[in-house]
Parts: C-alpha cells; sequence; structure tokens
C-alpha cells in the first residue's frame, strides 16, 4: 500500500510491508529516514565548493551523518575516501542519497540493493519511477525529488 504525502508539489510514496527496513513511523517517514540513517553514500558528489553535492553533503556531515563519495572522478571529497562506485564500498550503508541524471537511477537503484542500503533518496529533480518500484519491491524506502538538506532542516534545525 503506498501513502503519499504531499510536499513542496512533489509526491513521497511510503510503501508499507510486512517486514521494513526501519520502523517507520507513519505521520512522517522522512523524519525516521532522517534518525535512522547514520552512513550516507553520497553517489555523484564532487570535491567542487560551487556544486550542490558538496554543499548539501558538508551540511549533512555537519549534522553527524558519515559521508562515503561516489564519484570515479574523485579521490576524497569533505574527508572522506572516495570510492568510483557504490559496489566498491566495503562498510554498511544505510541511504543512498543520488545527484546523477534520472537516466542512471536503473543501475544505482541495483547497485544499492547489492550493498544492502535500507534506502535511496533521489534529490531534487531526480526521478525515475520504475527504479523507485524496484527498490521499494526489494524492500527500500524510496523518496524522490526532494533536497536532504531542506528536508533534514525543516525537521531538526529551530527556526527554518
Amino acid at each position: 500500500m503506498h501513502l503519499p504525502v504531499a510536499s513542496q508539489g512533489s509526491t513521497i510514496l511510503h510503501e508499507r510491508r510486512r517486514r521494513p527496513a526501519w520502523g517507520f513511523s507513519m505521520s512522517d517517514p522522512i523524519r525516521t529516514m532522517l534518525e535512522l540513517a547514520k552512513t550516507l553514500a553520497v553517489v555523484g558528489l564532487s570535491s567542487k565548493p560551487t556544486r550542490a553535492s558538496n554543499g548539501v553533503a558538508a551540511y549533512m556531515q555537519a549534522h553527524g551523518y558519515r559521508i562515503i563519495p561516489v564519484n570515479p572522478h574523485e579521490t576524497s571529497v569533505l574527508g572522506e575516501k572516495a570510492y568510483p562506485r557504490l559496489e566498491a564500498i566495503s562498510e554498511a550503508v544505510d541511504m543512498v542519497v543520488v545527484f546523477r541524471r534520472s537516466e542512471h537511477l536503473p543501475k544505482i537503484v541495483e547497485s544499492a540493493i547489492r550493498l544492502g542500503a535500507k534506502a535511496v533518496w533521489m534529490q531534487e529533480g531526480v526521478r525515475h519511477e520504475a527504479a523507485a518500484q524496484r527498490a521499494r519491491s526489494a524492500g527500500l524506502e524510496v523518496v524522490q525529488d526532494h533536497c536532504i538538506l531542506k528536508e533534514h532542516a525543516k525537521r531538526f534545525v529551530a527556526g527554518v
């Protein structure tokens, strides 16, 4: 069963399953995702400070999240070793945050499933319904077309 939650003109779909990856609050599944995730693999993370991926990842890192950069063109970002692809990561990842064009989502979702991630977060402007459905059917939570920084700030930063 899908429960839509409207936010800024986009829809976040939360699928209720028999055994969810995390014990989600139906009133605010995004809050639960952000509370439970500790390690974020950020696909498309750039070392260039002018890129959105860098600013968003730096914000999340400053708020206590472990950031694992995933970009074949980087060796280190935000003081963390960068990996060329998700499959190269040897540690547990809670959430895969995607800063890539939508057409790359099917491969990224398959990699996230193999990695054992619990969630896939597609940043603003990034949606792929078939990839999202594939992730949900594999037991992952999915957020599409939303900025993780904005959603975190709305829920956890006073005065926002």
